[in-house]
């Protein structure tokens, strides 16, 4: 059945002409080596993780983030001349507005930013509200360590 011409031409028409050769890595939008590698970003750069920085524009000169990114959370733990900081995640726009966090789930306490920081991997395609949970929300509320990211799938180059 292979060899069987159709409509007149040879099986193997089809090869006729087509640089197959062209579909390779390189070439290909949809191969899975033609994407960009994930980058790591610590949030609030040089500032690190800190009351009275905002972090809201700080995440939109740096965005737009992609899935698999890493957020570094980088803070000082806590002393005698620092304040203490964590870093929740809020379940939803209306809680990032007000800062409330009784929602909210602690994805790094006040011990984790020394040292090489928190790292938190966006895996999801959804929107992630970040804020400092210490002194009831009054960081997020007052020193604007909030922030939110909308991971996008990974664009291809080629």
């Amino acid at each position: 059945m292979a060899n069987r011409p159709i409509a007149g031409k040879p099986a193997n028409h089809w090869n006729s002409g087509f640089n197959h050769s062209i579909w390779g890595p390189r070439n290909n939008p949809f191969h899975p080596n033609n994407t960009r590698p994930p980058k790591k970003f610590i949030v609030g750069g040089s500032e690190r993780w800190r009351y009275g920085f905002n972090y809201t524009d700080w995440a939109l000169k740096n965005g737009p983030f992609y899935i698999n990114d890493t957020l570094v959370f980088k803070y000082d733990p806590p002393n005698s001349t620092t304040f203490p900081h964590s870093v929740y995640l809020l379940p939803n726009f209306g809680s990032f507005l007000t800062c409330d966090l009784s929602r909210a789930k602690q994805v790094a306490t006040v011990a984790q930013g020394g040292s090489k920081g928190f790292e938190f991997v966006l895996k999801n395609l959804w929107p992630h509200y970040f804020a400092c949970g210490e002194h009831n929300g009054l960081h997020c509320k007052e020193g604007m360590m909030k922030f939110s990211v909308m991971p996008l799938f990974r664009p291809c180059h080629g």
